[in-house]
């Protein structure tokens, strides 16, 4: 999981994965979506493929990227005790101001 969350730490890379998100692309794709030099990219594009977050396939002259959603699982779960607790704080404030609507009656 540190390699998942040391990949997601850079801004560059999380925009990439919001673009693989939504379809696969190419290397020049996500390249021309970044204000940073194509050889940037590169190192990008090899940290989230060493942490598992995207598989590379070569089309033609074309790498075509897409992305490993099952890599986000271990975080997902990781994650999962504080959403909950937001989620009980929210509850409880949902609960508040229904009292105060109804107090207001």
């Amino acid at each position: 999981m540190d390699a998942v969350m040391h990949a997601l730490a850079d801004e560059s890379r999380r925009t990439v994965l919001e673009i693989l998100r939504d379809h696969p692309a190419s290397a020049g794709e996500l390249a021309e979506a970044l204000p940073i030099a194509r050889p940037g990219v590169s190192r990008h594009l090899r940290v989230l493929r060493e942490a598992g977050l995207v598989d590379v396939r070569q089309d033609a002259q074309r790498r075509i990227y897409t992305l490993r959603p099952e890599a986000l699982v271990e975080v997902d779960e990781w994650l999962g005790p504080y959403r909950r607790l937001w989620e009980s704080r929210l509850d409880a404030l949902h609960t508040e101001i229904a009292r105060g609507k109804k107090a207001r009656r």
